[in-house]
């Protein structure tokens, strides 16, 4: 999962237009969450990627992730609060409202520790990685709690443009519903 978040960040950094309407700090952060909302084609191109290239998952597993973060996108609402410009530095605070998987990732992972035997292979009596993932992603399917955040994005101009940071491991969790508080 963290592989997932991580890869991620790569998709959105916008290097913009040359529409100087559309070359400020506050445009390009609601045009990086606006893509996601919008399940724009980078989006979903690297969600693609960052899903194939995930080993615990099986070829429906994959496709239910998909899904599951397909709706995550559409669904996650943001709200620019402040704008700071220094020079050829920006800070934009953005508020954020995404799903909170983070607290159903940790019940299922307790579920695991004290329902073991339920993730057994019937014919060897391992741990069946498969059977846990397949139930993990149904509580998932399940999660309606919504969690707020507060992210405080940086962009730095470059020639001319404005171009978002590289959000922090943090931060990209909290955007996709599993940072744990």
């Amino acid at each position: 999962m963290k592989k997932v978040i991580t890869v991620l960040v790569g998709i959105l950094l916008l290097t913009g237009c040359g529409n100087k309407m559309f070359n400020t700090p506050t445009k390009k952060v609601e045009a990086y969450f606006s893509n996601y909302q919008s399940l724009d084609k980078a989006v979903l191109s690297q969600l693609d990627k960052v899903v194939a290239e995930e080993e615990k998952f099986n070829t429906k597993q994959r496709e239910s992730y998909r899904d599951l973060m397909k709706k995550h996108y559409r669904n996650l609402t943001y709200d620019i609060k402040d704008e700071k410009i220094d020079g050829d530095t920006a800070t934009v605070t953005v508020e954020i409202e995404v799903t909170d998987y983070s607290k159903v990732l940790e019940k299922a992972e307790q579920y695991l520790k004290d329902n073991a035997e339920k993730f057994k292979d019937e014919v060897t009596g391992d741990y069946d990685e498969s059977a846990y993932m397949d139930y993990r992603i149904e509580q998932l399917k399940k999660a309606d709690e919504k969690v707020k955040y507060t992210l405080e994005m940086t962009l730095t101009k470059v020639d001319g443009e404005w171009t978002l940071d590289n959000p922090s491991d943090a931060d990209l969790s909290k955007i996709h519903g599993t940072y744990r508080y």
